[in-house]
């Protein structure tokens, strides 16, 4: 029994670093600058020039954290949502791994926004820099209905 679990164990976190190096040897195929965590840092000594707009899932900024302070709007709404989207800052998109706020840092600058670069949250925290774990609502019980 005690070799199955460990067997089982083992192909997990194979399985996981597998994953992690394939992701991590993804070629950078975007036009939006790939920030490394110094450059996120100038930005974020400007807040009042800058927006940082994290693009995924709320339950990946919750699990994964993020910057102090970003808009959150997931890169498949983006495109609908350009109008909330302030045009006098500079934009950081961010993600996990850049992969996907490369690609709406894409979309953004061929709007005419202003974007900086793409960086992962993961990316900033493994290089040193703090990213803010943000614990998810609690959930509400309904009151039952009096009868």
């Amino acid at each position: 029994m005690k070799k199955i679990h460990i067997a089982a164990l083992a192909l997990a976190l194979v399985s996981s670093v597998s994953a992690f190096a394939q992701q991590a040897a993804q070629p950078w195929t975007y036009k939006t600058k790939q920030l490394e965590r110094a450059e996120v840092d100038a930005l974020l000594a400007k807040p009042e020039k800058l927006v940082v707009i994290d693009v995924r899932r709320p339950d990946e900024v919750t699990t994964k954290g993020s910057f102090p302070v970003f808009l959150n709007i997931q890169a498949k709404d983006v495109e609908n949502q350009l109008a909330y989207i302030p045009k006098d800052r500079v934009i950081v998109t961010v993600s996990n791994h850049a992969h996907r706020a490369g690609a709406v840092g894409d979309l953004l600058t061929a709007k005419g926004f202003k974007v900086a670069g793409a960086a992962g949250s993961e990316d900033y925290e493994s290089q040193g820099g703090k990213i803010v774990r943000i614990a998810p609502p609690v959930k509400q019980v309904a009151a039952a209905a009096p009868n």
